[in-house]
């Protein structure tokens, strides 16, 4: 685990070369085909030298929720483990590494019909309006929702329709988790002003390698828009404003920076509540050795 730009990839390649495992990816972003330069995503030739798992699953206008991640997660790890292989969970998305450490509550798939139901319905009424019917079977959930909060509101009204429980009480209850014996690692810089320093150089190397082509390809399809959960991803929203001539380039740079800034600002604070996590330093060449010593297996 770690925060963007930290350099998990880099660790989790060396542990292949070292071990017999197999790369599970733990990133909301890169499970988008389509989305490789913005998000950092391992090239081609790396991929082919290292496969991950959990990479280039779904269309840029599909959705895929913590319970999707365990899902997938828990059969790739099986999987690794009933092989005689190591399942290696490399990425930086928090609360899929939280799911499934913890277990999920059971929520059930979308049903894209009543979702339909639900947007016609806000379309009349408005999502004030929907978040105040939410209220009135779950005051919990409507309580933390904001009111203008469109996906979240659909969402809970949702659960509540297929299933007659309320999304609060659902996730009352956990799924299935990961079991067995557990080794976590975080990796990352030992000053935040060299962290800010990576997540600069890799944000403009990003638009050196053609990024916003990479974006004007999704705008030009014209089914996506930017509350999905795809564009929403940092650096996509902040290219889409703008491609939408909301801002200027360097501005659109400026606040890409910013926001992945604040993305790795959220990754450190889950981090450091962490219980039973063991430490490495970004670009320490004893990373690899303190690793495997770990598993009682020498470099």
């Amino acid at each position: 685990m770690g925060p963007t730009a930290s350099g998990k990839t880099a660790l989790a390649m060396a542990l292949y070369d070292a071990l017999p495992c197999d790369i599970i990816s733990v990133d909301s972003a890169l499970v988008y085909r389509d989305m490789d330069i913005g998000t950092a995503k391992p090239t081609e030739k790396e991929l082919q030298q290292y496969p991950h798992a959990l990479i280039d699953l779904l269309d840029a206008s599909e959705s895929y929720s913590a319970a999707d991640f365990c899902r997938d997660a828990l059969k790739q790890i099986a999987t690794s483990r009933a092989n005689n292989r190591i399942p290696v969970l490399v990425g930086g998305t928090m609360m899929y590494f939280k799911s499934l450490i913890e277990g999920i509550s059971p929520l059930p798939e979308a049903n894209q019909e009543i979702r339909k139901t639900i947007e016609v319905e806000a379309a009349t009424l408005g999502w004030p309006a929907m978040h105040e019917q939410l209220a009135t079977f779950d005051p919990v959930s409507a309580e933390r929702i904001h009111a203008n909060d469109s996906q979240r509101i659909s969402r809970a009204i949702e659960v509540f329709r297929i299933t007659g429980n309320t999304l609060t009480q659902l996730s009352q209850l956990k799924g299935d988790k990961l079991e067995g014996n557990v080794l976590q690692f975080a990796i990352s810089t030992t000053e935040r002003s060299e962290l800010h320093e990576r997540i600069a150089l890799r944000f403009n190397q990003m638009i050196d390698l053609g990024f916003e082509k990479e974006v004007v390809k999704l705008k030009e399809r014209g089914d996506l828009h930017e509350d999905m959960p795809a564009i929403r991803c940092v650096g996509y929203r902040q290219m889409w404003q703008y491609l939408n001539d909301e801002c200027s380039h360097d501005e659109m740079v400026f606040r890409g920076i910013c926001a992945t800034r604040q993305l790795a600002k959220r990754q450190l604070t889950w981090l450091r509540s962490w219980p039973d996590l063991h430490w490495l330093t970004t670009n320490d060449e004893r990373n690899l050795s303190k690793v495997l010593s770990m598993v009682n297996i020498e470099p």
